[in-house]
């Protein structure tokens, strides 16, 4: 669903934004991947060997479940390269409701306003890949590989987390920061994985308040 989600919102952004021809726009909205790619980041390279389950487990079941309980309508299609299937394209739809906004795609102001928080995202996901707390993060099991690829994810901890962590660094060291994450690792519950920027920006703000009492104690 986030790689679907990240192709859309990109295809949002530049029709609206421009930057790309059109049929690299609406690429953005009908993505193509290859089987062997959608095995590796399905992590089912050595399962469903049959093409017959993996597309029940891995496209129709999937599908149905983001048709039915997402803002999105999802259809696929096999493309073939010889005799064996090698690549799945889909077709995202938005779906129109009666109380959504779309009437805002004809307001140029919130356009325009669109396209600086997009651009603004851009950038701090950017600077959030090459940050060495990304590192660290995937380095204590708080960030997937997946997670590298949501905009949502890195622009969030570049803008809400990271400045937090210098501060950290500031008072303990790089190897404070590395003490908390470990710490912050080992504590992480299987539901704070669907909101890490919200859980790791909860825990240091927890933490560094402590951190600055200790060091006014030992003055």
């Amino acid at each position: 669903y986030r790689w679907l989600s990240m192709n859309y919102n990109q295809y949002e952004h530049y029709s609206v934004k421009g930057g790309r021809r059109a049929e690299q726009v609406e690429a953005y909205r009908n993505p193509s991947i290859t089987v062997k790619e959608l095995r590796e980041i399905t992590d089912t390279i050595n399962e469903y060997k049959a093409m017959t389950n993996f597309t029940r487990k891995i496209l129709k079941e999937p599908l149905e479940e983001i048709n039915a309980h997402t803002s999105f309508n999802v259809t696929y299609e096999k493309k073939k390269a010889g005799r064996s299937i090698d690549s799945i394209v889909f077709h995202i739809e938005k779906k129109r409701k009666a109380d959504d906004n779309s009437y805002k795609l004809d307001d140029r102001a919130y356009q325009e306003d669109k396209a600086r928080k997009a651009e603004t995202e851009d950038m701090l996901t950017v600077q959030a890949l090459k940050s060495p707390y990304t590192k660290l993060l995937m380095e204590h099991f708080l960030l997937s590989y997946l997670d590298l690829t949501d905009t949502k994810i890195l622009s969030g901890l570049q803008a809400h987390v990271y400045p937090l962590y210098d501060e950290l660094k500031d008072l303990r060291g790089l190897n404070g920061v590395k003490d908390h994450l470990s710490y912050v690792g080992a504590k992480q519950e299987d539901y704070s994985k669907k909101n890490i920027c919200k859980y790791l920006k909860k825990a240091i703000e927890h933490y560094l308040p402590t951190v600055k009492r200790q060091d006014l104690n030992h003055e």
